[in-house]
């Protein structure tokens, strides 16, 4: 295919899903376009968030808590518990760690759930199981390196929401500042987690229980939890004008939050990801949360393609250094790694097929905003 990048942002060829039209304006544009009309802001969205919230307020109204708020320290989670509190809602902040998090983000947690009075609670992945599915997904070849960790955020939050009996888990995930990243780079199946660790991993895995699911979330799990329990995902930066800047002053000021050193840098491992997504996959997720924020105007075109030219400052070859040693191998296992062929979640058995079978329910499910309609965007639009 001829090279071509996004006429309106830098989505270009290499992204896996990118389609363009007449004018050179590619199919993550007009995905950004229509959830921007799904999601609106000003008068609208904020109608739409206050009925919400109601919602919430009433279902909670017999609980402690009446929502779960997943936090990391970084900038979109640490803003979310801020807006859930001045929203007026209970929110119980629940952390997952699975070793390798950065002590400033572990901090801002600390001085923002202290300053604004909500309980936090963190799940502790086992060490053995976390460490062994990292090394798993680095043999297996594959962008999805912290599948682990992604599933491990998700089975928290879900598993906390279902011990505590909570309906609603508010998500920090902002469309305008973060984008859609294409389903090739970041595939989240518990089928194919098992499948990749069946294969290369070592350490047996606990099996599910509803209040501690570890490493499981297969589409039994889901279903349990969104039809069975009622447990719903409300993505709440998507209803407000989310400007990253102006939430960062927030934050500072209010609850004393500090600059982790980079976009993700809450998970220190993000560093030695970042360095084998670009030498290896020639990833770089700039491209995808850089585009949008230029569809939303909080960045230029000509400044993203300007720092775009420098390789992203989280890769701290002093970090990059210590995630390895923590993970027990050497710089020569990772070059080992580095070598292989590039392969993608369709080289392993998944759940996919089934979820492709089931697009017309996953789709009314997104309607009825029973799971975020970005979910089925993503696995059925981007990639």
């Amino acid at each position: 295919m001829e090279y071509k990048v996004c006429s309106r942002c830098l989505i270009d060829t290499t992204v896996p899903g990118a389609k363009f039209d007449e004018n050179g304006v590619c199919s993550y544009c007009k995905i950004h376009d229509q959830l921007d009309k799904e999601y609106p802001v000003g008068d609208e969205g904020q109608k739409r968030l206050a009925k919400i919230v109601d919602i919430i307020k009433k279902k909670g109204r017999h609980s402690k808590y009446d929502c779960v708020v997943g936090i990391s320290g970084g900038r979109d989670s640490t803003y979310t518990l801020y807006l859930a509190k001045h929203l007026g809602l209970r929110p119980l902040a629940v952390h997952f760690n699975d070793g390798f998090g950065n002590p400033v983000a572990g901090e801002n947690m600390k001085k923002a759930t202290d300053r604004l009075n909500v309980e936090m609670r963190t799940v502790a992945s086992d060490w053995r199981e976390s460490k062994d599915l990292k090394l798993a997904f680095l043999k297996a070849s594959t962008p999805e390196m912290e599948e682990g960790t992604d599933l491990g955020i998700a089975t928290s939050l879900y598993g906390i929401a279902a011990k505590e009996n909570i309906k609603y888990i508010i998500l920090g995930h902002s469309l305008k500042t973060e984008g859609i990243s294409p389903l090739e780079w970041s595939y989240l199946d518990g089928a194919y987690l098992r499948s990749v660790h069946k294969k290369f991993g070592t350490v047996k895995l606990r099996k599910w229980t509803p209040e501690d699911p570890g490493f499981n979330l297969d589409l039994r799990h889901i279903f349990y939890y969104t039809i069975i329990k009622g447990i719903k995902s409300i993505p709440v930066l998507n209803y407000v004008n989310y400007v990253r800047t102006d939430a960062e002053e927030i934050i500072k000021k209010e609850l004393g939050w500090v600059y982790p050193g980079a976009h993700y840098y809450d998970d220190l491992y993000q560093s030695l990801l970042t360095y084998i997504y670009r030498v290896k996959f020639h990833i770089d997720r700039r491209r995808f949360n850089y585009s949008a924020l230029i569809r939303s105007g909080q960045m230029s075109r000509e400044e993203a393609m300007n720092r775009m030219k420098d390789i992203y400052v989280i890769e701290d070859p002093k970090v990059i250094d210590l995630c390895i040693k923590r993970l027990g191998i050497t710089w020569k296992d990772i070059e080992g790694f580095v070598k292989e062929p590039p392969k993608t979640f369709r080289d392993y058995p998944t759940n996919y097929r089934y979820i492709k079978l089931l697009r017309p329910v996953i789709k009314i499910l997104a309607k009825l905003n029973i799971i975020p309609s970005i979910s089925y965007i993503k696995y059925f639009e981007c990639g």
